[in-house]
């Protein structure tokens, strides 16, 4: 079972309450107020875990609550912070306050760590309140009390490659053969209900993440079969495979390949920026030669990469995945330029400002 929606509650730590206490020690009759602060109740904090890929782990415990923070004690002894509550989740993952739909953050690197709901602050002992009119003060505070709140936690997969294309196209076939992914393999529709996350090892020791997307028919936009559930997986990724029948084509091979980039134009535009490979499957029972010359001069005038393969028999996957492995690798150095200079821009204009 693939999840990648949850609910759950969470609570920080109550604060501690200040202490109301005062020095009583032989020969010292008026030793004056100690009371010590309390300590500040834990965190909830999210952290991105590059080993999980769904939420799984998590479906089985849905209340998470993190440690109060103690009571100040006499002598002005503080009390002790509460222990934060850290709940690691699979690198994608949005973060919204169910009741409001307000987006609190993302986790997109393994590490990262997100504050969700701070702890409650300790209060003041009554050693903080002395004044040199008042030597003897009875005032304390209580610490800050924390509600717990409701979370929804959505996720979309962060992938190097995208394979997108209809129902029996070969997707799982193919991500089984050049990467490490085992998916379920059988000969019908909607075999493959949820993505399937690879390592695809190129060129002796690179590598990149792959993933087939399932559920992508005519009308996916729409709601039909798996689209809008697995569409937005197809957001974070970098480059778009897009994989065709060539034994038994639901329609022409051109027609197949602008069907789904129709589908994706109407869930999100901005997908349609990203790179794009078309390779037609099966290559060793193609059913129309005309129509595969058709999608190659089509892609050769739009300067789209195009392949001819067989997932089964493994003809001319060594040559896809490398020419993969090369496209993603230019869109990172790509996007790294773009960030510098994203940074470089923001960093000028707080100067300006300043």
């Amino acid at each position: 079972m693939f999840k990648d929606e949850l609910k759950i509650w969470v609570k920080a730590g109550d604060g501690g309450s200040g202490c109301l206490s005062f020095r009583r020690e032989k020969f010292i009759p008026k030793g004056g107020p100690d009371g010590g602060d309390g300590g500040d109740g834990g965190d909830i904090i999210l952290q991105g875990d590059a080993s999980l890929n769904t939420f799984n782990k998590l479906r089985y415990r849905q209340h998470y609550k993190a440690e109060r923070g103690e009571h100040g004690k006499g002598k002005n002894m503080h009390g002790k912070n509460g222990e934060p509550c850290i709940i690691k989740v699979p690198l994608g993952t949005i973060v919204k306050i169910e009741e409001t739909g307000e987006i609190i953050g993302e986790i997109l690197e393994d590490g990262q760590k997100l504050v969700v709901q701070k702890g409650g602050r300790g209060g003041r002992g009554n050693a903080r309140f002395a004044t040199s009119t008042n030597r003897a003060p009875r005032h304390f505070e209580e610490g800050e009390k924390i509600e717990p709140i409701r979370l929804k936690l959505e996720l979309k997969l962060i992938a190097d490659v995208s394979i997108v294309g209809f129902p029996n196209a070969g997707k799982s076939t193919l991500i089984s053969k050049i990467s490490n992914a085992k998916p379920k393999i059988a000969d019908y529709k909607f075999t493959t209900l949820h993505p399937n996350l690879g390592i695809v090892e190129y060129h002796g020791f690179k590598s990149f993440v792959i993933a087939d997307v399932p559920g992508l028919i005519e009308g996916a936009s729409e709601g039909r079969g798996l689209g809008t559930r697995f569409l937005k997986h197809i957001e974070r990724t970098r480059v778009l495979l897009h994989l065709i029948d060539g034994a038994v084509p639901e329609k022409t091979y051109l027609e197949d390949f602008f069907t789904i980039r129709k589908e994706i134009e109407k869930f999100n535009p901005e997908i349609l920026k990203k790179e794009y490979v078309i390779a037609v499957n099966k290559k060793d029972a193609i059913c129309c030669p005309d129509q595969l010359e058709e999608i190659k001069d089509f892609a050769d005038k739009n300067s789209i990469p195009f392949f001819l393969i067989s997932a089964v028999s493994g003809e001319g996957l060594e040559e896809l995945k490398n020419s993969l492995g090369e496209i993603v690798e230019r869109v990172k150095k790509k996007d790294a330029e773009i960030k510098k200079e994203e940074e470089k821009s923001d960093k000028t204009d707080f100067l300006d400002e300043v």
